[in-house]
């Protein structure tokens, strides 16, 4: 379904190799009946997947880009730079309040780094999993009992 014709011919009219008129006149005597288009309407959004199943994203945002390159050699940097401060500081005797806030940044800059790898490396993937029916006895009247002060 990902490289179907309709799907090629709209690539090929958004690259300009194929004009408007053309894909229009090329798709003219398709007919869809109305069962056909809700059938592909409701298949994914109303069928409920399989246990089991993995679900990805369709459009997995990339971590090729020139965005992503440059925070990470940034982060990279700025950690080795915080870590390089913290370990200095303990040989020479730093203050305590100046060695924690070396820490921190060092921290926060390896934080910074994982919330954007999670973000835009990493691909959408849901494991599909389905809770089991939960099982609540009857109340039983004989097994209250009556305690006394």
């Amino acid at each position: 379904m990902k490289d179907d014709i309709v799907m090629r011919l709209l690539k090929q009219v958004k690259s300009g190799e194929v004009s408007l008129d053309d894909a229009r006149t090329a798709l003219e005597d398709v007919s869809l009946s109305e069962d056909a288009y809700n059938v592909a309407l409701d298949h994914g959004v109303f069928n409920y997947p399989q246990s089991g199943t993995i679900v990805r994203a369709t459009i997995s945002p990339s971590g090729e880009s020139m965005l992503v390159v440059l925070l990470a050699l940034w982060g990279v940097l700025w950690t080795l730079f915080w870590a390089g401060a913290l370990s200095y500081g303990l040989f020479k005797g730093w203050d305590q309040q100046l060695l924690s806030f070396n820490m921190g940044m060092t921290l926060l800059t390896i934080i910074i780094m994982g919330i954007v790898y999670l973000k835009f490396v990493l691909p959408d993937v849901v494991i599909v999993k389905h809770r089991g029916n939960k099982y609540i006895t009857l109340n039983d009247p004989e097994g209250w009992k009556d305690y006394e002060v």
